[in-house]
């Protein structure tokens, strides 16, 4: 497999482990971490070898803590809308993939680390992860399929709560809502759950399992305009001062002061 410079991928018994390995920015998403998972998927997909994946974070405090805050500063209307649309289409990759992919999260899952964990189709989480979409916080809306995936995962009512709070909720309540499959006490015993799964899903017929995803997502999946919307209006955020003003907040280590502008 080709190297990776915010990816560490291991084969094992089959599977592919996917790690996000930026630890010092809590394994936040980039998009050349973006890139990568595309690129990462791919390989997974050629390869005949692999019957599973697993996603998880480098280190033990985060899976992915959410998108690159300095990254987004620079964006604006135009490419704003390009910034969420490429990270809907690599997450739309994973939740399409006819390989099983489980997000193994081991610690914070917010923002863009919950909505690719919602991409994958299935969660395990440790007891101290915690999942929120805090995105209100900056003057932004998720943009890589959260309004969406939450809405399906949770429900409506609760979806808006969590959405328009921003925040966040525990493993347990997670777990109580539908959005995990499974909490376990530590972190071994959350890869060893997820091998468990994907072990008991390679001894079935690959092209089943592969339809059966694909009929899932097709019962589930919104009209395209969903997408598409949440796209465009976190287009629309990306060009108002609250959008500067929670990022410069953010990295500034202060409450923000939103206007509404």
């Amino acid at each position: 497999m080709a190297s990776f410079d915010n990816l560490k991928l291991t084969v094992q018994d089959d599977i592919l482990t996917i790690v996000i390995n930026r630890k010092n920015k809590l394994n936040a998403l980039n998009s050349a971490t973006i890139e990568e998972l595309r690129l990462a998927m791919q390989q997974a997909f050629d390869d005949t070898a692999v019957k599973g994946v697993i996603i998880t974070g480098a280190g033990d405090r985060a899976f992915v803590a959410g998108a690159d805050i300095e990254e987004m500063t620079s964006l604006n209307e135009m490419n704003g809308r390009k910034y969420a649309e490429n990270g809907q289409e690599v997450f739309q990759m994973i939740e399409d993939s006819n390989l099983p992919v489980i997000a193994a999260v081991n610690g914070y899952a917010l923002g863009g680390g919950c909505e690719l964990a919602m991409a994958c189709h299935m969660r395990v989480a440790v007891e101290k992860a915690q999942f929120g979409q805090p995105e209100v916080n900056l003057g932004l809306i998720p943009g890589y399929g959260g309004t969406q995936r939450l809405t399906h995962l949770v429900g409506k009512g609760k979806a808006f709560e969590l959405m328009t709070t921003g925040v966040l909720i525990s493993a347990n309540e997670a777990l109580s809502l539908g959005l995990v499959n499974h909490v376990m006490p530590t972190a071994e015993d959350m890869m060893n759950k997820c091998k468990e799964i994907l072990a008991k899903i390679a001894e079935k017929a690959p092209l089943a399992v592969g339809m059966v995803i694909q009929c899932i997502n097709a019962a589930l999946d919104p009209e395209e305009k969903g997408y598409q919307t949440e796209a465009n209006y976190f287009a629309s955020c990306c060009n108002s001062e609250d959008f500067i003003e929670g990022t410069k907040a953010f990295l500034e280590k202060r409450p923000p002061k939103f206007t509404g502008s």
